[in-house]
């Protein structure tokens, strides 16, 4: 094993992994599987390139502050003809049974630290129910008429109702990772995809 960039690689090989690579975190380890057929180089490549990506991955699902307010303006460009102007966008750790919130009377929107690690699409789904609300303040058709425009809603929401589920029977694993994984034999292909109460309906 060697250390890279402040964490311990473990670089297992395996006579039944023919082509891809995968790379998880596994506490204070990074373990990266490669083909046994690997040369040192290629090892050597590989290991760079999927820490690099995991780094990338995880930066893109716990943005900062800032980056969540530039996000939200994308989406409100986006989605939404640029109509929606939240005055702050930030994270909040006191959303114990909500995914985020609005609050009309100042603009502000606050997402829940617990979307942070979910998968980009869903937390673009959290921020722009929180945008639509400046827009149209109930859940009537009107509120969901705004949200069409999105694609990954319906499937958005019915990943945050599984977590809710999970939680709620008392499985939730909060420090799960979905591991990076690449086929180096096919590597113009990406396999990446790339409130709100809880498990009800965003507010």
């Amino acid at each position: 094993m060697s250390v890279a960039r402040e964490t311990i690689v473990e670089v297992r090989r395996s006579r039944r992994r023919k082509s891809t690579v995968s790379a998880y975190r596994d506490g204070e380890r990074t373990v990266v599987a490669i083909p046994a057929r690997f040369t040192r180089a290629q090892e050597r490549e590989w290991v760079q390139r999927m820490l690099d990506r995991l780094a990338d991955s995880e930066r893109r699902r716990r943005p900062s502050d800032d980056e969540l307010e530039r996000r939200a303006a994308e989406l409100s460009e986006k989605y939404l003809d640029g109509r929606a102007h939240p005055t702050s966008v930030r994270w909040s750790g006191n959303q114990d049974r909500r995914w985020g919130s609005c609050t009309l009377i100042d603009g502000t929107i606050r997402i829940s630290t617990r979307v942070r690690g979910m998968p980009p699409w869903v937390l673009d789904y959290v921020l722009l129910h929180e945008l639509a609300h400046l827009l149209h303040a109930g859940h009537g058709p009107g509120f969901w008429k705004l949200l069409e425009a999105y694609p990954r809603t319906d499937r958005a929401r019915g990943f945050l109702e599984g977590v809710s589920f999970a939680r709620d029977a008392g499985h939730e694993d909060p420090d799960h990772e979905d591991p990076a994984h690449e086929d180096p034999d096919h590597e113009g292909e990406d396999s990446g995809d790339d409130a709100v109460p809880d498990g009800r309906a965003l507010t």
